[in-house]
């Protein structure tokens, strides 16, 4: 259960160096830190580095944080840019990534009992075909539960534009996972015909929008 005035309360007291507090914070905040630069930045390995950079900036910030936003909006903003900073840092680099790392690192980001997601890999998949500043409007909301105008502060945009993005992705979600059924249901009733999704042409359409 969130509840963030507790999780702002241990990051105000945390502040002058009481490690019960650190702890509890830390505790509280790691899982949505961990789904949130796992999606962000679609580098599932890079995972484990990305929650302990945000933390060591964190906490380094910490004596200058005042409590005016939650400590969870606050530490997400945090997260944003160390993952902004990576993906600056490793342009151009080839990306080499081990498939049971790569997995084991997903599979730590999924959330409980998100209906229809049961499936950690299918879901990141699924997000992964998402254009970026629509995927991180739906983790935020709809998987770590942020407030509209949480996700806009964090995302540096307008409200409207969140509910917009969100809208969008739904949209695309629910287009893909019903081209994901196709297949199965044309098998089933015998009629196999030439289905070649369109993923890939139907996002990147949209992705203009």
């Amino acid at each position: 259960m969130r509840d963030d005035r507790a999780v702002t309360a241990w990051a105000l007291a945390a502040r002058t160096g009481d490690e019960t507090a650190v702890e509890r914070f830390v505790r509280a905040t790691q899982l949505d830190v961990r789904r949130y630069v796992t999606h962000l930045s679609g580098d599932a390995q890079a995972a484990d580095d990305l929650v302990q950079d945000t933390y060591l900036r964190a906490l380094r910030s910490l004596p200058r944080f005042e409590g005016r936003s939650s400590a969870r909006t606050w530490l997400l903003t945090i997260a944003r840019r160390t993952v902004a900073d990576r993906l600056r840092s490793m342009a151009g680099r080839p990306r080499l990534a081990g498939t049971d790392d790569w997995q084991t690192a997903v599979e730590k980001a999924q959330p409980r009992g998100v209906p229809g997601f049961d499936e950690g890999i299918a879901l990141t998949e699924l997000l992964s075909a998402l254009p970026a500043p629509r995927r991180e409007a739906f983790v935020l909301t709809q998987l770590l539960g942020l407030p509209y105008a949480e996700t806009a502060a964090i995302a540096g945009c307008p409200v409207g534009t969140v509910r917009s993005r969100v809208a969008r992705a739904r949209e695309t979600l629910v287009s893909l996972l019903a081209e994901e059924a196709e297949p199965e249901a044309a098998r089933t009733t015998c009629t196999v015909g030439a289905l070649v999704p369109a993923r890939a042409a139907r996002v990147s359409a949209d992705s203009a929008a």
